[in-house]
This record gives C-alpha cells, structure tokens and sequence, in this order.
C-alpha cells in the first residue's frame, strides 16, 4: 500500500498546528467608472419618470407675478361698461364664446350671471401704425365767407384746398399705386368711426353733405390722417328709387340754380380736398347743366374724382375743357357685398395697378367692405404695391397727360 506523504498539502503532522485557510481576495473597481455608472442611471430614472408622468416646470409658471392692486392701481378711476362705451357713440362690441378674439381675455363673471372680457392684444398682434394729423381745418387764407358759410378758395399765392387739404406723399419709384375711397360717411356713427379708426390713413374717406356734425367727422378723419372728400349729390336716372336729397344738383335746373345748390353744399364744412358724385348718372349725361359747376370747382381750386358713372360722360369732358384735375375710380368694389367678390374686386385693381401704373377703386361704408380692405391693406406693400391716397393717383395721372 502508498502512505500518503506527510508533506503533501492539507495533511498535517500529527501533533502540529493546523494553517489558517487563505482569504479570497476581491477584484480591483475603478472608481471613476462607478461613478459615471451611478450617473447612468439617475439619468435613465430621471428621463423614465418625465415620460410617465411628464415635466412638471413645463406646465408650471415661470414667473409668480402678484395680483393684487399696487398703489397706482388702487388709486386709479374705475369706469364701467356702460361708460367706457361713450367713446364708441354709445355702443360696444359684443361677443358671443366662440367668438371672442384670441388675442389673449381676462373675464370676470358679474353678479347678473355675464361673462364679461376684456380683451388684451398681444405684442406679436398686428396694430395700426400710428399717422400723422394732417392740419386742422380751415387752414388761413384758403376760405372766403359765402351766404351759408365758408367756401374754398384759392389762396393770393396760389395755393389751392386740394394741395393744403391732400394728404401727402411721395411715391415710390416702380411701385404700382392702388388707391381706395371709402363713402357715405356721415349718416351712421359707427360705421364712420370704424373706417376713421381702423382704415390705413392712406384711405381717402367721402362725406355725406347732408350729415350732422359733418365738422367735427372732417376734423377727425383728419387728425386721423385721412384726406377727405365731400360727396355732391347729382340726379340719377331715377329719383324715386334713389332720394338724393333737397340740395341735387339736376340736369334740367338753371345754371343760377345749381351754382346756388353747389355753394350750399360746399359751405356745409372746410377740409376737404374735392368732391365726388353721389349718384349722378343723369346729371353727367347734360353738357348744359354740368358746365357751370366745373366752372365753379376749378375756381374754388378743387379737384373732381367721379365713381360709378361711367369713364366719359358730359360731366367728364366739361371738367376737362374747364381744367378742372379730374379722374375717375376703375371699379366699384362691392357693387355684391360679399367677402370674397370684394377680395376679387380688389385683385382686379391690383392688375389694373400693374398694368396703368395705379388704380383707384371705390366702395361704401359697409361693414364687410371695410374688414376686407383693411385685410388686404395690411400686406399689399408685401406684394409690390403702394396704397396711395386718391389725391396722389389723380396727380400721377394728370402728369402722364
């Protein structure tokens, strides 16, 4: 048999001390990998969590602004609704939910049960740029007293109401021009102050003779920065179903008579820089009767711009032998009071614009007709037009006779 050897590991000799079992030793961990692992997974916590339960900061505020009244507020003068609409003529805007402007409300419910909201535009809302008052009328030496008031004059140094009353303007080279007259202004206050307040001052806006306070519309359509005409009421072709008013100017009156007619309605305000017909369509058929007015409105150093009686009529060619400056708008833009004839409308002047050098169209003071010429004014330039008032068109035009 082998005996095992004394020697050999893990036999002991009899009588002798046992050795100590060896320790195992750990393996060596880099700590800057621990540490980019541990990293690692705040990170993959971090990012699980915002996608279960999303990131808080980005619904939160980010800024607390306190709410409550400082001292300015505190002592600032309260106005009610009823008060705050004597500016607008004693009315104000009402919205239905779905219709309330999303250019950033604050609302209140009040005691009787009413969302009532203040509407507050943001900076990106596009505002009016600010104009400059044109002068305050009358201006010296441009008017003499008359039987019913102040008529235009020719000024001693030649200055006439149609250079101190235009808006002015330089045009810009290789711009196509297209200028818009907006009329019957007078009669209703709301529609008045909707096309002095909110059209481009570049529009040229067209009184009624026959309105109240027709001064004090002038006078702000001016501070505005719009040129104004006046409208003279001519006779249509049918009275009855267009009343014109006591002050028409007829084909079959005397020349006394109408000259009489013209200055009474001329004396009716100072500020405007000629006038325009208001119907018509007979009186410029007659040679005879349109004769002395011309007559009349080039000595009173006035300008004539006719719409919707045709390019040449009596009327125009009497004005012309006269050397009274005048022209005549190339279209009616809401002849149809719809929103997209009017859009098309008003794309036709822009071809007549590209085509002529300039347009000038005219319509009325409906509401549709001024939302749509104040939406298509707001980027006309972009596309390579200039708006232009109507007195700088018929200057343009007289130039290039």
């Amino acid at each position: 048999m082998i005996r095992p050897r004394t020697s050999a590991p893990g036999l002991a000799r009899k009588g002798a001390t046992p050795p100590k079992p060896r320790q195992r030793r750990l393996p060596q961990i880099d700590q800057r990998i621990l540490a980019l692992g541990a990293v690692g997974v705040v990170a993959a916590l971090a990012f699980g969590v915002i996608q279960i339960f999303g990131d808080p900061s980005a619904a939160g505020p980010r800024r607390v602004v306190a709410l409550a009244p400082g001292e300015a507020a505190a002592s600032a003068p309260r106005i009610a609704f009823e008060d705050a609409a004597i500016d607008m003529g004693g009315d104000y805007e009402t919205f239905s939910l779905d219709e309330l402007p999303q250019t950033g409300e604050v609302g209140e419910i009040g005691a009787d049960g009413e969302l009532r909201v203040a509407v507050v535009e943001s900076s990106e809302t596009p505002r009016r740029p600010a104009a400059s008052p044109l002068p305050r009328a009358p201006i010296a030496g441009l008017t003499e007293r008359g039987p019913n008031g102040l008529l235009p004059i020719v000024a001693a140094n030649g200055r006439t109401p149609a250079q101190a009353y235009a808006r002015p303007f330089t045009p810009v080279q290789g711009r196509p021009m297209v200028a818009i007259v907006i009329g019957g202004l007078g009669f209703n206050a709301r529609a008045t102050t909707q096309a002095i307040d909110e059209l481009p001052p570049e529009v040229t806006l067209s009184f009624v003779p026959y309105a109240n306070d027709l001064q004090s519309w002038i006078d702000r359509a001016r501070a505005r920065g719009h040129e104004v005409m006046l409208e003279l009421p001519m006779e249509p072709f049918d009275p009855d179903a267009d009343d014109t008013g006591p002050q028409t100017l007829l084909a079959t009156a005397t020349a006394q008579q109408n000259v009489s007619r013209l200055e009474q309605l001329l004396s009716g305000a100072t500020g405007y820089f000629g006038v325009t017909n208001y119907q018509g369509a007979r009186f410029a058929t007659s040679a005879q009767a349109s004769q002395p007015v011309v007559q009349q409105l080039r000595r009173r150093g006035l300008v004539f711009v006719s719409s919707g009686i045709g390019q040449r009529t009596a009327l125009s060619v009497e004005a012309a032998r006269a050397n009274l400056p005048n022209t005549a708008a190339d279209r009616i833009i809401d002849t149809r009071r719809e929103a997209e004839a009017i859009d098309d409308q008003l794309l036709n002047l822009e071809a007549l614009a590209l085509q002529n050098q300039n347009a000038i169209g005219a319509g009325f003071a409906y509401p549709v007709t001024m939302e749509q010429v104040g939406r298509w004014a707001r980027d006309v330039e972009q596309r390579g037009y200039e708006l232009a008032p109507a007195s700088a068109v018929l200057n343009a035009r007289a130039a290039r006779r």
